[in-house]
């Protein structure tokens, strides 16, 4: 009688970065570049989208320096969101999830962080001499970067908040908290892409953004980064 082949168990490691160590440079990187622009940075201050045209000219007049630096700081950010968001997406594969989230969050989160990249690029531009000096262009570009960097990265992020929370909570792979955040976070992102329209929704998009830092370093730690699968082996 030929021998019974007995399945054996191996513990298999996922190659990647460090999940929680990639979000927490984004966080830091993301939260020193407001700090040049902010109150605390100097007067004056960033100007909301509320703000008056004369208003918006003045500062990137007054302060470019300030700007030159959060634009700086804040495109290096958007590389280990880009990285974060490749490398969840390829572990929860890893983990067995073959439904759409994790194609979903691809797309959300690539696009947040070329969105995050182009607003960089824009606060870039305006900070250079003559730019600020043209008051049109100037406000013609401060809203356009605003819309990318506040509806567009609210909505963007939005959906990788989804495509990651579902299979998250649907697998149980992390604690039910952290899915359950992630999908409130979700709803107001996509509530975010309103203000286009409606001005009083703006405060969806940092409540999208803020406590999402929160989000991802607590699913940088919590998702697992190995899986136990059968192997056929051993002998009777």
């Amino acid at each position: 009688m030929p021998p019974q082949v007995k399945p054996g168990l191996s513990t298999l490691r996922h190659p990647s970065p460090h999940l929680g160590a990639l979000a927490i440079v984004f966080t830091v990187l993301f939260c020193a570049g407001l700090y040049p622009v902010t109150m605390f940075g100097g007067l004056p201050y960033f100007p909301g989208p509320w703000e008056s045209q004369s208003t918006i000219i003045h500062f990137f007049q007054q302060r470019p320096g300030a700007v030159v630096l959060c634009a700086f700081l804040q495109f290096g950010s958007m590389v280990p969101f880009g990285i974060f968001a490749a490398t969840v997406v390829s572990r929860l594969r890893f983990l067995g999830v073959n439904a759409a989230g994790p194609s979903i969050a691809l797309f959300g989160g690539f696009s947040a962080a070329l969105i995050g990249i182009a607003n960089a690029s824009i606060l870039w531009a305006m900070a250079h001499p003559g730019v600020a000096q043209d008051g049109p262009l100037t406000v013609a570009l401060y809203y356009f970067g605003y819309a990318l960097g506040g509806p567009g990265y609210a909505g963007t992020f939005g959906l990788f908040l989804a495509g990651v929370s579902v299979p998250l909570l649907f697998r149980r792979l992390v604690p039910r908290w952290i899915a359950i955040l992630g999908l409130a976070l979700a709803v107001c992102g996509e509530l975010g892409w309103l203000n286009l329209e409606l001005p009083g929704t703006l405060f969806f998009i940092p409540l999208t953004r803020f406590p999402g830092f929160v989000w991802m370093i607590a699913v940088g730690f919590a998702l697992p980064a190995t899986v136990t699968r059968a192997i056929p082996g051993g002998a009777e």
